[in-house]
């Protein structure tokens, strides 16, 4: 029978989403920038690449990560490398600062419906970037330097917000940006930049005021932890029953998943970096979950809910407002016979009682991790391929669940026939 209880304790490393773009601001430095709590990540792997293409010295050691900028930065980054990652647009604001010039390729990522990076270059523009396109490739330049501008955001993008936040930390005179995003991430990297020198007020606030400098110095911080690492955990302990202990998490960081989670017929305590999360009695529905920009529930948090109310008794609805394919892992779930439908961005699930394991693929990060809490509570094994997606985000999730003593049948995460990672059950 599937969905046994996972017992145990976790400790979260640290967030995919605040070291990808502190790793690029690492550019704007002038001495050795050193990162503690670095997770072990492909994505990490490819920026840790594109920083040695550029002319950077990287070393790491366990979750360490060093960074020597080199005086002499190149300003090209190669097609492959851009389309590796979503991430790679961080370094372009970097380079425009550092070289007067980047010369990139539209960004890859996972296949979430439109991306465009359009606010990061429109800001770009207003601090004197010139902008030519050419199919998938981006020249920009910035022939008199970059300079301080007033930039009204359209929508609280967190890409937009990291890059233009970075553009204007060296740029000449005051910038000031509204409508900012206040993800925890992006208080993350402006953290970060104020240690290494730079004059940043309003942060955690939809407005910042930037005084660019000529030089920033070098930093020693420590990546905040991951929230969504965190919400799997929880979405899986949620789904299978159990009692989980999370350490080293920011619990004010994850107050819109608490509270569904509660609404799902949870108990949550702890402390202010300790989460204990408890079911034991029936999972509820939750409703309509509608994600939004932080503070509300998280767009990457939506498929990893959808998983966990597949066998709650009735019917839940989310609908994410951000991305237009976030539940393409509904047809996996559906092959191990849930109920569920799409619609537009809609995911409609009706509660079954039994599910059954199957062979599925991970169309993307988090939808990739939405199945593996799915087929831990599946009767059966479960083969779940294309593990390369859960690489860019998650350290090591088959550990994660072994720690906590998974027995859901047989959960294999494999890519293509050969098993990488494994989740030993019952």
């Amino acid at each position: 029978m599937g969905g046994n209880p996972l017992m145990g304790a976790v400790r979260i490393p640290g967030a995919k989403n605040s070291v990808l773009p502190i790793m690029a601001a690492a550019l704007l430095c002038e001495e050795r920038v050193t990162l503690h709590n670095v997770p072990h990540l492909s994505d990490v792997v490819c920026a840790a690449q594109i920083l040695q293409s550029l002319g950077c010295r990287v070393l790491s050691a366990d979750h360490l990560l060093s960074i020597e900028p080199s005086g002499c930065l190149l300003s090209e980054i190669s097609p492959q490398m851009m389309q590796k990652m979503r991430s790679s647009v961080f370094f372009i604001a970097p380079l425009l600062a550092r070289t007067g010039a980047a010369l990139v390729a539209v960004p890859g990522g996972c296949n979430l419906g439109a991306r465009p990076i359009d606010i990061h270059l429109q800001g770009l523009a207003c601090m004197g970037v010139q902008i030519a396109q050419a199919g998938t490739q981006l020249h920009l330049t910035a022939p008199h330097g970059l300079h301080g501008a007033q930039i009204a955001l359209r929508y609280p993008s967190v890409g937009a917000t990291e890059t233009l936040l970075m553009a204007a930390c060296r740029a000449r005179g005051e910038t000031v940006l509204t409508g900012c995003s206040i993800e925890p991430e992006v208080v993350d990297l402006a953290h970060f930049l104020q240690k290494a020198g730079a004059c940043i007020e309003g942060i955690g606030t939809r407005c910042l005021k930037i005084y660019g400098r000529d030089a920033l110095y070098g930093a020693v911080h420590r990546i905040c932890p991951d929230r969504i690492t965190a919400a799997t955990v929880m979405f899986a302990a949620a789904a299978c029953s159990g009692r989980v202990c999370l350490k080293d998490v920011n619990r004010k960081d994850l107050g819109s998943v608490l509270r569904i989670l509660r609404r799902m017929g949870c108990c949550v305590d702890g402390a202010e970096d300790t989460i204990w999360i408890e079911r034991f009695g029936e999972l509820k529905p939750a409703g309509d979950i509608l994600t939004d920009v932080h503070p509300a529930f998280p767009t990457d948090a939506a498929p990893l809910a959808a998983a966990a109310l597949l066998k709650a008794k009735g019917r839940s609805m989310l609908t994410d407002t951000v991305f237009e394919h976030r539940f393409a892992c509904a047809q996996g779930f559906n092959q191990m016979r849930a109920a569920c439908g799409t619609e537009g961005r809609t995911i409609c699930i009706e509660g079954v009682q039994r599910m059954k394991g199957a062979r599925v693929h991970a169309p993307d990060l988090r939808g990739g991790a939405a199945l593996v809490i799915a087929a831990l509570q599946a009767e059966g094994e479960s083969v779940i391929t294309g593990i390369e997606h859960m690489m860019r985000g998650y350290e090591d999730l088959a550990g994660i669940f072994v720690s906590l003593k998974a027995q859901a049948g047989y959960v294999r995460i494999a890519q293509a026939e050969p098993v990488s990672q494994s989740v030993a059950a019952n």
